[in-house]
């Protein structure tokens, strides 16, 4: 006989019904007793909770969420379903706390921190995932029961069954009606609202947009913001090629030579990956530093280059530099202001250090080297610290933790640090510009400022070094002479990147 006992029983993670069922000839009872079903929440909720908790003390939750799923023995799609879970929790928060404040009657200012995690967790599964309602809400509220208490629990329960009685669409009308449009939006796609008002200038201010279609590109782009970024790879040359990538079950990227894309499980079980010969990296970020390492250098003397990248750290983009650098008989000297980032770009480079790559790796602010070694660098990088409103994709808290204030101090750190790097650049070198930010007083204005107060730079066209795996130049750049990336365009992060050449004094 077929076992039938997948239609009863609890809930799993992913709100399906599983046979925790005992049996006895044709008749079925409950492997426990009534007042010990569902005391606390299953572990994939719990461990978003924890994460989630986490990130509102500071952590980031793409580094608290591998530990915590470590710990807690998931895997596969109890793992998968936490980590969406929690990444939309998190994101989506802007548009689940006016749905949450109208079914409680109150404030979220008001609702215990703890409790608010929880009720989020809930309101998602009813909003943003596919979990059916009586498992969203049975499930959220065991979650709520063990770690807020049973009189919270009642609260998430009444929380979660009003906020049920609507679907999505018919919250968003409900919590949007009344506003300016920018606020609408900022709650319908979960941004603030300066974000939004931010990205729609960058939009028209980089050419990816005009008045008529800026509306509808902006909507675009802050959706794309809300999806769940694929993970991309880098095969690094030399060590790893995209065909190995491939054999473990990647797909081939259509936009990056040297990259690849996993559609799905976890991408230290590929031992290139594991070996630090690939790595997990945006298709912009690759992008950007094959177009630095492309550029002309003029006048090349017969000891060969040396290459900057002045802020190194984490070290992803100095890892693919170090080894295209060693194709072209250079040396690569890494830059990071830190003593912990310095380690990580150690750690980052080791494989290439290990297969003869020629890196050199110090600590010291980026500011000062122009200074301390000027006219010595043939190419420089300079990934400038930013706001980030590019990769709001992969970082969900992101978003919250800036706000315009930010900008000015960024960006006169910005302009500090692209005045050392053109310093520490010889005649005829080149110096690439990048944020992953299209904020355009993180972009093109600091570009502008620093190049107008000099006579010896030179902005040039990067477009041309932006090419595919095709070969052919890729789409969607912008008027030039920067170029700007975008998620809705290339599916990448938004990464700006500037290529300016020094000229002889």
């Amino acid at each position: 006989m077929a076992d039938d006992s997948h239609e009863r029983g609890f809930r799993n993670a992913r709100g399906r019904q599983r046979p925790d069922v005992r049996r006895s000839g044709n008749r079925s009872r409950s492997a426990s007793r009534p007042a010990e079903r569902r005391r606390e929440g299953d572990p994939a909720r719990r461990a978003a909770y924890d994460v989630m908790r986490a990130v509102e003390r500071g952590a980031y939750a793409n580094l608290e969420l591998p530990r915590i799923l470590r710990n807690a023995g998931l895997t596969g799609r109890d793992a998968a379903f936490a980590t969406e879970l929690t990444y939309g929790a998190i994101r989506m928060h802007g548009l689940y706390d006016p749905v949450i404040e109208l079914a409680a009657g109150r404030p979220v200012g008001q609702i215990d921190p703890p409790v608010l995690a929880t009720a989020r967790l809930g309101v998602h599964q009813l909003l943003g995932m596919r979990v059916p309602p009586h498992a969203a809400a049975s499930e959220t509220v065991a979650l709520a029961r063990s770690v807020n208490g049973a009189g919270a629990a009642g609260f998430v329960n009444a929380v979660l069954r009003r906020a049920s009685e609507r679907s999505r669409e018919e919250w968003v009308a409900e919590v949007t009606a009344g506003r300016e449009r920018a606020d609408a939006l900022a709650v319908e796609y979960s941004h603030p609202v300066w974000v939004v008002r931010a990205l729609r200038s960058a939009l028209l201010g980089h050419g990816a947009s005009d008045a008529e279609a800026v509306d509808a590109d902006l909507v675009g782009l802050l959706a794309a913001d809300n999806d769940p970024p694929r993970v991309s790879l880098v095969a690094r040359p030399g060590l790893a090629d995209v065909g190995e990538l491939l054999e473990a079950g990647a797909e081939a990227s259509e936009l990056s030579p040297v990259g690849a894309v996993l559609p799905g499980g976890d991408p230290a079980s590929i031992a290139a990956v594991r070996q630090t010969r690939a790595a997990v990296q945006d298709e912009g970020s690759q992008l950007l530093a094959l177009a630095l390492a492309a550029a002309h250098v003029d006048d090349v003397g017969d000891e060969g280059e040396q290459w900057l990248d002045l802020c190194a750290g984490p070290g992803g983009k100095s890892a693919l530099l170090a080894v295209l650098a060693q194709q072209q008989g250079a040396v690569l000297f890494a830059n990071e202001v830190s003593e912990h980032r310095t380690e990580l770009v150690r750690s980052t480079l080791r494989a290439a250090i290990d297969a003869g790559a020629e890196v050199m790796i110090g600590t010291g602010d980026g500011r000062d080297l122009g200074q301390e070694e000027p006219d010595t660098y043939d190419r420089v990088l300079v990934d400038a610290p930013c706001t980030g409103l590019g990769a709001l994709r992969r970082r969900p808290e992101a978003r919250w933790r800036r706000s315009a204030s930010d900008v000015s101090d960024l960006a006169a750190l910005q302009r500090e640090l692209l005045t050392s790097a053109i310093d520490a650049t010889r005649p005829g070198g080149v110096i690439g510009y990048a944020t992953c930010s299209p904020h355009l007083a993180e972009t093109t204005t600091v570009v502008a400022d620093v190049l107008g107060g000099r006579s010896d730079v030179v902005q040039e066209d990067a477009r041309p070094l932006f090419r595919d795996a095709r070969g052919a130049q890729v789409d969607g750049l912008g008027d030039g002479p920067s170029v700007q990336l975008w998620p809705h365009l290339h599916g990448t992060d938004a990464m700006f990147f500037a290529l300016i050449r020094k000229t002889a004094p």
